[in-house]
Formats: C-alpha cells, structure tokens, sequence
C-alpha cells in the first residue's frame, strides 16, 4: 500500500510523527508536509509566489526500523498545495498511485465548525476532490507534547476499516479525540456551533496595537447525542463522514 501522509502542524511536528509510526505498519509512506505550522490554512492554495519541494535525507526522526519505510518531502506550501504536489509532481499526476491520504495527527481538535478552518481536513478535501480515500486525524490538545497514545490502536483499526469498506468519490473522514481513556467510537454528524470573541486586543513587538485570534466555542445543540462535540466530552473517539459537496439539497 502507497500512503501519503501530511498535516498542518509542519514535518517536525509529533503528531505527523507518531502517525508515520502507526501507518507504516499498512505500507509504504510518502510524507509530503509543510516547512513550518500552517494551522487555519482550510483548503487554501500558493498563487502569488513559487512553491518550493525539497526531499529531506534525514529528517532526524531517530533510527527506528519504522522510519526506513518512510520518504519524506517538505515544502513552502499549504496543506492543500502539499496533496496537489505528491499527485503532480511525485506521482507524475497519476493520483491513483496514492492508496491512502492521512492527514495530522492536529495539535487541536477540527471537531464542529472547525473542520471548515483546518489545514488538516483542507488537505483530506484535496485528497477526495481526486478520489483518493482521505482521512483526518485531531486530537483535542494543542501542546506540542500531546499524548496519542490512547487514541493509536483506533488509529489503525479505523484506517483499516475505512480502506477496506470503500470511500465514495467526494467523501473523507474527520476523526477527532479527545484528551485521555476513551469509552469507544462513535460516528457523528458536525456539531452546529459558531465561534464568539474571537478578536483579542494586543500589541506586537514594537508596542503597536493589533489583534490576535482567541475565541470560544459556543455549542448551539449541546444535548445533541450525535454529534462531534458530544462524543468527544463524554470520552468517545469522533468518526466525522465528510463531504467536498457543498450543495444544499433540501432548498433545491
């Protein structure tokens, strides 16, 4: 099996890490992942500069047997140009050559409205755009410490279920976990929810005013059992079907 794997946390991060660790266990993996964070990059694309990729000989990951099943790639870009340039330029535009697209492990939940927002989910809709079966992984923790470990067998069972049952064109997965033990799996629906306050006063580093992104969540269905948000605060790992299909039927 050919996995890509990328995220939006950059290539140094623990997160995409510990999924290279997990999934070479599946197969081959190409990372292909940005030079730094590119978090609340959503599905955006480079247009106004050149995109860079460089392969990286040592990405000084440790010398575990995992790590010589991995190629690793890094690049200027976004998320989403990560996906466009493992297609195009390391596959030579055959996007089938890619048997799996895994994006993460986030630093941070992309659970309700987020998932809009998320670099991790941005790329995963590039992925399905191409009918390759693409799957996001968050875990609700932000440090760049995060503890995976409860969440790692699911990890790839899930991966495995999900490849073996067959993605429909245009749809990828969202899974999100929360912090420590958890109860299960539970597949949701997004939770209906908005961001407020998210602008906050502040000062840059020669004192001048600016703003800076901050925010609460507020939960407009919080008893709702079937959502993302819900499984996640009563312990439970989120399994989010998604879609790159943004009509809405019901008013047609």
């Amino acid at each position: 099996m050919e996995i890509l794997i990328t995220n939006d946390d950059g290539w140094g991060a623990k997160g995409i890490l510990t999924l290279v660790r997990i999934l070479t266990q599946l197969g081959h993996v190409t990372v292909v992942a940005p030079d730094g964070p590119r978090s609340g990059m959503s599905n955006a694309i480079t247009v106004n500069q050149p995109i860079y990729l460089r392969q990286l000989e040592d990405a000084n990951w440790g010398t575990e047997e995992w790590h010589k099943n991995a190629t690793v790639y890094t690049t200027n870009g976004t998320p989403s140009d990560c996906v466009k340039l493992a297609i195009d330029v390391i596959c030579s535009g055959d996007s089938t050559k890619i048997d799996l697209l895994a994006s993460g492990i986030n630093h941070g939940s992309n659970a309700g409205i987020n998932v809009i927002y998320s670099g991790t989910m941005g790329a995963c809709f590039v992925g399905a755009e191409h009918g390759i079966p693409s799957i996001g992984y968050s875990i609700d923790d932000h440090s760049p410490d995060a503890d995976f470990s409860h969440m790692e067998r699911y990890i790839l069972e899930l991966t495995r279920h999900l490849i073996e049952q067959k993605m429909p064109y245009g749809v990828c997965y969202n899974i999100n976990a929360p912090v420590g033990a958890l109860e299960g799996v539970k597949w949701t629906r997004q939770c209906r929810g908005y961001w407020t306050k998210e602008m906050i006063e502040s000062t840059d580093e020669q004192g001048n005013p600016c703003y800076r992104l901050g925010g609460e969540f507020v939960n407009i269905e919080p008893d709702a059992v079937e959502t993302d948000h819900w499984a996640m605060n009563n312990h439970y790992l989120s399994v989010h079907p998604c879609t790159i299909d943004q009509t809405a039927y019901e008013e047609i």
